[in-house]
C-alpha cells in the first residue's frame, strides 16, 4: 500500500525513488533511527526519543535537523496517512557518499514514515541465540540502523517458533533482545540489565524503572547471566511497539504469563499513556 513519507524535507509517496542508489544507509548501513508510538495522533514520549536520536547520530557523527522541523515533519507525515494509532520511524543516514567505508561530504539523507498500529502480543516466546553482543564495540548503546545481526537472530527464534531473540554480551552476561529490552524478576525485583551490559537504552525501559516505585513494584538495573533470564519465573520485554508484555516462553520453557509484577508495571504503563504523551 502506497503511503506518504517524508524525504530531505519533502513529503512524498513511499513508492517514489527518493534516495540515492549511493546512499551510506544502503550500502554500508551507517545511519541511526528511531520508533515511537503514536498515541490519539502524538508520538509518545517526543523529548526522550529525540534526546537519544540525538545521542545515537552524535556517536556515529551526523547532522540531525533541530527538533522543531523533525517535529513538524513528524505531525505532516501522520496527518499525511490520517494514523492516530501507530508507530513513526525516524531515519538519518549518512547521505550519498563513496562506494566504501568513507562518508561522503553531502547531508545526512533524513526520512520520516508512519504505519498503522498492529495488533499487540498477549504475551511473547523468546529463544536465547549463540551470537554475542559486542558491548565494548563501537556502536554499543547506540540505535544504529545495522541490524544484519537482529534480522539473523529474529530468523532463527521464528524458525523455533519464538517471536524474539535475547543476545548475552561477550561476558555472557544477559544484554537485550533484538527490538526490545529484557527484565527478569529475582526475589521479587525486576531486573534489567544496565549500559555496562551493551544494551540500548530503551525510552520504554527508562520509563518502567521510573514507574516501579509507584506502582509498588521494586525495580532495578542489575548485571546479571544469561542464565538468569532462563531460570526466571517470571520475565517481560520493553519497546515501543510492545509496551510492556509478558515472556509465557524462553527456550521452551514455559513461565508464569503475565506474572504478578509484569501485570502491574504494564497497567502502570497503559495509565502513564493515557494520562502524558511527552513524560
Amino acid at each position: 500500500m502506497t503511503s506518504s513519507v517524508w524525504v530531505n524535507g519533502t513529503l512524498a509517496a513511499s513508492d517514489e525513488p527518493r534516495l540515492s542508489a549511493f546512499d551510506h544507509g544502503l550500502l554500508v548501513g551507517d545511519g541511526v533511527f528511531e520508533t515511537l508510538g503514536v498515541y490519539r495522533g502524538v508520538p509518545f514520549a517526543w523529548t526522550r526519543h529525540d534526546a537519544r536520536l540525538r545521542r545515537s547520530a552524535a556517536g556515529l557523527g551526523l547532522a540531525v535537523p533541530d527538533a522543531a522541523a523533525l517535529h513538524s515533519a513528524a505531525d505532516a507525515v501522520l496527518d499525511a496517512n490520517g494514523i492516530t494509532e501507530g508507530r513513526l520511524r525516524i531515519t538519518v543516514t549518512g547521505g550519498p557518499s563513496p562506494l566504501g567505508s568513507e562518508r561522503g561530504e553531502g547531508p545526512a539523507t533524513v526520512i520520516v514514515a508512519a504505519a498503522p498500529a498492529r495488533p499487540r502480543r498477549d504475551v511473547e516466546a523468546v529463544v536465547t541465540v549463540p551470537w554475542p553482543r559486542n558491548e565494548r564495540g563501537a556502536t554499543a548503546g547506540l540505535k544504529t540502523i545495522s541490524y544484519a545481526e537482529n534480522v539473523r537472530a529474529l530468523a532463527l527464534a521464528h524458525e523455533r517458533g519464538a517471536t524474539e531473540a535475547v543476545f548475552a554480551n561477550t561476558r555472557g552476561e544477559l544484554c537485550e533482545a533484538t527490538g526490545s529490552n529484557v527484565f527478569v524478576v529475582v526475589d521479587g525485583v525486576a531486573c534489567t540489565p544496565p549500559a555496562a551490559a551493551g544494551c540500548l537504552l530503551g525510552v520504554t525501559r527508562a520509563l518502567v524503572l521510573e514507574l516501579g516505585a509507584s506502582a509498588g513494584v521494586p525495580v532495578e538495573e542489575r548485571t546479571m547471566p544469561l542464565e538468569a533470564i532462563t531460570a526466571a519465573e517470571e520475565s517481560f520485554l520493553t519497546s515501543s511497539t510492545r509496551e510492556v508484555v509478558a515472556i509465557a516462553a524462553v527456550d521452551e520453557r514455559r513461565l508464569a504469563a503475565p506474572g504478578a509484577r509484569t501485570r502491574v508495571l504494564a497497567e502502570a504503563f497503559s495509565e502513564l499513556v493515557a494520562s502524558n504523551l511527552d513524560p
